[in-house]
């Protein structure tokens, strides 16, 4: 079994392309565009659902037992306050339903997207089988309010960060008569704090608190690559979509793995919003000289091998184009999440393979292990990196 630097690696779309702040409360019988698999709609942006997003019928009931916890947003929630059996949650985002994954499986009651069947293995069988309720924001389906009810969520969980807008999303849920809980998760050094809070929202403290201190340990160990002088950082480009020339900033938290791993992000700038995936032209890319080309496609990795337009790129040429490891979740991006600790640190030994060297099988091992439950066979450890 190899793990090869100069390689290709195995491409990841992650569970959705996340995410716009577009939140949506789709009513019985109304649908997004076609879905990508694993991770993604190609239709247009979508508009915002005013209005009736949940009828009286189907509204949740209010909790019999009131419990009141102060969200990561400040705000004051009211759940059920249930100790007989765990909580039913809606995750509303991708990196929502990561983040219950890790906490506890037995909490999901639906996905954003559909598990694709050769992701199936690296999920909890019940997992796998979970419905797609879809979410309130971003560019896959969208959320059904009847359907999402039709299930007895306990609560939703929503996603708190400058580029959603919180109240509009916490109406739509209280026409559907669930509580929302917002939880932060942004950046890696968010998580920490996410995990111990929802370890405590769910009653797995223990759990919560172990996952929190391995990533800030994670992030520790990334902590001496922020001196590596701009001179010495890989020049690298992060190309998303089928022809490779959407990307994004390098302060967005879709490429802080890059960062965090001591990159540099070709594309400088400041994100436009959530989504992110911007448009640039083969000129720009051309220009930037990029050392490396790090992306979730392999459809654009097999094409850009053989396309004499893309031959003036140096990482072309010279065979440096990386794809990144995507089951159960994606290691760097879309969704956004704490895979990123472990695609941090394999970067990182990816670009200074001497000065921060890494048993990239053992850490995998080790993070499926703890983070997701799972012991990975060699054939699995293996089809990650291919």
């Amino acid at each position: 079994m190899s793990f090869p630097h100069a390689k290709s690696l195995f491409v990841a779309l992650g569970v959705a392309l996340c995410c716009n702040a577009s939140p949506i409360f789709a009513q019985h019988g109304e649908h997004a565009g076609a879905q990508t698999q694993h991770g993604g709609q190609h239709n247009a942006p979508r508009n915002e659902a005013h209005g009736n997003s949940a009828t009286a019928a189907t509204k949740a009931t209010p909790p019999a037992n009131p419990l009141t916890l102060t969200d990561m947003a400040g705000r004051k929630v009211v759940i059920p306050d249930i100790t007989d059996r765990p909580y039913r949650v809606f995750g509303s985002a991708p990196p929502l339903n990561v983040l219950l994954h890790v906490i506890n499986p037995e909490n999901m009651i639906g996905l954003s997207f559909a598990v694709p069947p050769a992701a199936a293995e690296f999920f909890p069988p019940r997992v796998s089988r979970l419905p797609v309720l879809g979410g309130v924001f971003g560019q896959g389906p969208q959320m059904n309010a009847e359907a999402v009810l039709a299930l007895q969520p306990d609560f939703a969980i929503g996603w708190k960060s400058p580029f959603v807008d919180a109240n509009r999303i916490e109406a739509g849920f209280a026409r559907m008569g669930l509580p929302v809980v917002f939880i932060q998760l942004d950046t890696l050094a968010d998580w920490p704090a996410a995990l111990r809070f929802t370890g405590k929202l769910l009653r797995q403290e223990k759990r919560g608190e172990e996952l929190a201190r391995d990533v800030e340990q994670t992030l520790v160990r990334l902590e001496k690559l922020k001196t590596i002088p701009e001179a010495r950082r890989p020049r690298v480009y992060y190309a998303e979509g089928p022809d490779g020339l959407t990307t994004d900033c390098h302060l967005s938290f879709h490429t802080e793995a890059l960062e965090l791993a001591g990159a540099y992000n070709v594309y400088r700038c400041t994100p436009k919003d959530h989504y992110g995936m911007e448009k640039v032209s083969l000129e720009q890319v051309l220009a930037y000289a990029p050392d490396i080309i790090l992306t979730h496609d392999r459809g654009f990795a097999s094409l850009v091998r053989q396309s004499p337009r893309w031959q003036g790129v140096n990482a072309v040429r010279e065979g440096r184009i990386h794809l990144i490891p995507r089951w159960p979740h994606n290691w760097v991006d879309r969704p956004p999440s704490v895979m990123r600790a472990l695609g941090a640190l394999w970067l990182a030994n990816l670009f200074y393979p001497t000065d921060f060297p890494l048993d990239v099988p053992t850490e995998t091992r080790r993070f499926y292990r703890l983070f997701l439950g799972q012991e990975l066979s060699d054939a699995q450890l293996e089809g990650l990196f291919r």
